[in-house]
């Protein structure tokens, strides 16, 4: 499969992930963000074990759930402390720091070599989601601040070690065990520091299945295959399409305004994720040279 293709897949999970503050807004039922987490990531492992009949071996154990972290429980748990405490523009930019984090985070990691165009592209990226959400109304909370941030963090820690760390199994295995992971990890916290769910009404149960199987389950093993074959700071660049989407989705399906800075903020940042593709393509290019000439002097 084509590295065109690859990264269209990848990009479809983040596209489909801007599409969750739309359901969670307007189908679940307002105040347990740490249940509808665990909600959203147990039962859709779960299945999905059942699918694979593929359970981590004890030797990954320890891997699995700290993967199931970052990318699950720390990560959304932080989510939502930075979009209980910022505006949701504020707290997506935070977020869309991510790119720029995972380019040192595969240097150290990886030794993957940092590339000016690649950080470029990540710094003008997180312009553009600025200008995408940030409206003049925007207030700043040092708590909610350090949790968007933090939550960049764990999940470019997520992605990067997920690039390092690859199981002998298929993506959807893969997912499988970092979404039981991570909704083990939630359940007791939601029973601990929630008031038990109201009962739901169809309407709720829909928008669970929503994220639990779309927006958890099928994205995340199109976002780990990805991880597995595309370089981390390119797969991080295509993290940017989810404010583009919420903001599209906003303006189609909730008749919300959409202004001259916010178009050109779209604008900004899908041309940051196309140059933060071309930037990362240039270095995987110039390692299969490097790996070609030293296989000639070798022979």
């Amino acid at each position: 499969m084509s590295r065109s293709t690859d990264i269209i897949l990848t990009a479809l999970a983040p596209a489909v992930w801007g599409s969750t503050y739309l359901v969670t807004t307007e189908a679940l039922p307002d105040g347990y963000p740490i249940t509808l987490a665990a909600l959203r990531a147990l039962p859709a492992g779960l299945l999905l074990l059942a699918v694979t009949r593929c359970l981590p071996p004890r030797a990954w154990l320890g891997r699995t759930f700290l993967l199931g972290s970052f990318n699950f429980a720390l990560f959304w748990v932080l989510l939502f402390v930075a979009a209980y405490r910022l505006p949701g523009g504020v707290a997506a930019t935070l977020g869309s720091l991510q790119a720029m984090i995972v380019i040192f985070m595969a240097r150290c990691w990886l030794g993957t070599p940092i590339r000016a165009w690649a950080v470029i592209a990540a710094a003008v990226g997180v312009l553009g989601v600025a200008l995408l959400l940030v409206g003049p109304e925007a207030r700043l909370d040092p708590i909610g601040i350090a949790a968007g941030v933090g939550g960049a963090a764990s999940m470019a820690a997520g992605t990067v070690l997920s690039r390092k760390w690859q199981p002998p199994v298929s993506a959807l295995s893969f997912t499988a065990w970092q979404l039981t992971a991570g909704g083990l990890i939630l359940l007791p916290l939601a029973l601990i520091t929630e008031p038990p769910l109201p009962s739901l009404t169809a309407t709720n149960v829909a928008g669970l299945v929503w994220l639990g199987l779309i927006g958890a389950a099928a994205t995340y093993a199109l976002w780990f295959r990805g991880v597995a074959r595309i370089e981390p700071g390119a797969v991080a660049m295509l993290g940017m399409m989810s404010p583009v989407t919420a903001v599209t989705l906003g303006w189609v399906w909730l008749g919300q305004s959409l202004s001259l800075a916010q178009f050109l903020g779209a604008v900004i940042v899908l041309s940051s994720v196309w140059v933060g593709q071309r930037a990362n393509q240039s270095q995987t290019r110039q390692k299969i040279r490097s790996a070609r000439q030293h296989a000639r002097a070798v022979v």
